[in-house]
């Protein structure tokens, strides 16, 4: 009994936890305090995945410390501390007045849609720039070189969500809004294509066991988001989309193998241990690389999380 009411919980809790966050962040958007309530739909998503890791985990080897938890949320905040500084109060703050002026109504959004219908549309035509972005990442070796640090994690939790170098998150947030921009997309819009991203992508980073069945097709999930960090590049180099995988679809980078993804995840290069290390080692030559390797040896791909 008590088996098969784990098995029934595993379904509901993705699709569960996304309904509750979106019902939070409406009721804040109904009552003009959009940002306070998508902050408190944020809140209760982490304390509830902080206990759902420790109550159902999907690799109970991942609950181990990985030496990381500090890296994890100084990325977080160097990140999501750029992106903020640079776009919101610099450039959304002051596109705001071109969006009510009409200046960026180019005629093109369908405005006379249902408020659900554009947020759909908003999260479909952002994705677009967002799957290019990521996928390049992977291709281009110069920009392989910040999205190693989000790769380099030898476990998946919640807390290394945002585990991003900051010029990683900064070239995937600009992106994103492009289209948005270009569409003449109202401010409305793009805020909820923005949270959607932050409760998808905490989801997609926890270690907590859910079964998905059909919304793997739509969604990007837990499930397909841990194949996106296999160390094989066959299975890694896939599956790039943020929210919904309908790109992946698209241009044939779409698997969901019907076998466990691997627990044995990271990169095959070398990336030192300390955040200071991995924020600078981008900018670094071989030989300055070599001197830190040098130094310590022990980098994290020659590391497996402790059993």
């Amino acid at each position: 009994m008590k088996s098969k009411l784990r098995h029934i919980i595993s379904y509901l809790t993705w699709p569960g936890l996304m309904v509750i966050c979106l019902a939070i962040t409406a009721y804040g958007v109904s009552n003009d305090m959009m940002m306070r309530f998508f902050n408190l739909a944020y809140l209760f998503l982490i304390v509830s995945l902080y206990f759902l890791e420790r109550a159902m985990p999907h690799e109970r080897k991942w609950l181990a410390a990985d030496g990381q938890s500090f890296a994890n949320i100084a990325h977080t905040l160097t990140s999501k501390g750029t992106v903020q500084i640079l776009l919101i109060f610099g450039g959304v703050i002051g596109l705001a007045g071109m969006f009510e002026s009409g200046a960026l109504d180019y005629g093109l959004w369908p405005g006379s849609w249902p408020m659900v219908a554009q947020i759909a549309l908003g999260v479909v035509a952002s994705e677009f720039a967002l799957y290019w972005a990521h996928r390049l990442a992977h291709e281009i070796p110069f920009l392989w070189r910040f999205h190693a640090v989000h790769h380099s994690v030898l476990k998946l939790w919640f807390v290394n969500t945002g585990r991003f170098h900051f010029i990683d998150s900064l070239i995937s947030v600009v992106l994103g809004m492009v289209p948005l921009i270009l569409l003449g997309a109202p401010m409305e819009i793009i805020q909820w294509q923005a949270a959607i991203t932050a409760f998808i992508g905490m989801l997609t980073h926890c270690n907590v066991e859910m079964r998905f069945g059909p919304l793997s097709w739509v969604f990007n999930t837990p499930g397909l988001h841990r194949w996106h960090h296999s160390r094989k590049l066959e299975e890694g180099n896939r599956n790039y989309c943020e929210n919904v995988m309908i790109w992946d679809q698209v241009f044939g980078t779409y698997i969901n193998p019907k076998r466990r993804p691997p627990d044995n995840i990271g990169i095959g290069d070398f990336m030192p241990e300390k955040f200071s290390h991995q924020l600078l080692w981008p900018f670094l030559n071989e030989r300055q690389k070599q001197a830190i390797q040098k130094k310590h040896p022990e980098g994290m791909h020659f590391k497996q999380a402790a059993e």
